[in-house]
C-alpha cells in the first residue's frame, strides 16, 4: 500500500511557524501575552513567509523586428533580500542594462527576476550574479549589466552598527565585459 506525503498547506506552515517565533520571542524575553504582542508571532511569521516568498512570473520576450541593437537600460528596481548569515533585511535598488539579440524583453520581467532571486535567503554578491546569469541564460543578449546597491541590517542595526553604508556589487557579461566603452555607457546610464 503506497502512502502519499501530505504536503502541509501555507496556513499549517505559517501556524508552525508563528509557534516558533512565539518561542523565539519569549526565549528573549518578550512577553507575547500582552494586548500589543498577542498576535506578533502570527504577523512575525507572515512577514517572513511574504520576505522569502517571490510571485510566480512567465518570462515574456518578444522578436526583436526592428533589430534594436541598443542599450535597454531600467534603473532603481527595488529590491528586498534577507542576509542568509543573519536573517535581517537588506534593502536598496539594482540596475540592469542588457544589448538585445534576437529577443527583447518585457520590462516589468527585469524587476520579476530581481524580485525572484531577492526573496530568499542572499548575499547581495550571489543575488547580482543569479540575476546576470539567469538573463544570459534565457535572453540570449549581447551583454548584461546587473549593479546592485544595498543597506544591510546586519550591519547598520547590530555589529558594527554603521548605518547610511551602502554596499555596491556588479556583474557584466557580453560586451559589458569585452567593451570599456559599453562598460561606461551603463555605469554612466545609472549615475544620471
Amino acid at each position: 500500500m503506497l502512502h502519499s506525503i501530505r504536503t502541509p498547506r501555507p496556513q499549517d506552515r505559517l501556524e508552525v511557524a508563528a509557534r516558533a517565533a512565539r518561542q523565539f520571542l519569549e526565549a528573549l524575553g518578550v512577553d507575547c501575552d500582552t494586548v500589543s504582542t498577542e498576535r506578533s508571532p502570527m504577523r512575525m511569521a507572515r512577514a517572513y513567509a511574504e520576505m522569502l516568498t517571490a510571485r510566480p512570473f512567465e518570462l515574456t520576450t518578444f522578436p526583436n523586428d526592428e533589430g534594436y541593437d541598443e542599450m535597454v537600460v531600467l534603473r532603481d528596481i527595488p529590491v528586498a533580500s534577507l542576509c542568509e548569515h543573519h536573517l535581517l533585511p537588506f534593502t536598496g535598488v539594482a540596475h540592469i542594462a542588457y544589448l538585445p539579440g534576437d529577443r527583447i524583453l518585457g520590462l516589468s520581467k527585469l524587476a520579476r527576476v530581481v524580485e525572484m532571486f531577492a526573496r530568499r535567503p542572499q548575499v547581495q554578491e550571489r543575488l547580482t550574479k543569479q540575476v546576470a546569469d539567469w538573463l544570459d541564460e534565457h535572453l540570449h543578449p549581447r551583454g548584461v549589466g546587473v549593479v546592485i546597491e544595498a543597506e544591510h541590517s546586519c550591519m547598520s542595526l547590530r555589529g558594527a552598527q554603521v548605518g547610511g553604508a551602502v554596499t555596491r556589487t556588479s556583474a557584466v557579461s557580453g560586451l559589458f565585459r569585452e567593451s570599456h566603452a559599453t562598460r561606461s555607457e551603463f555605469l554612466d546610464a545609472i549615475r544620471s
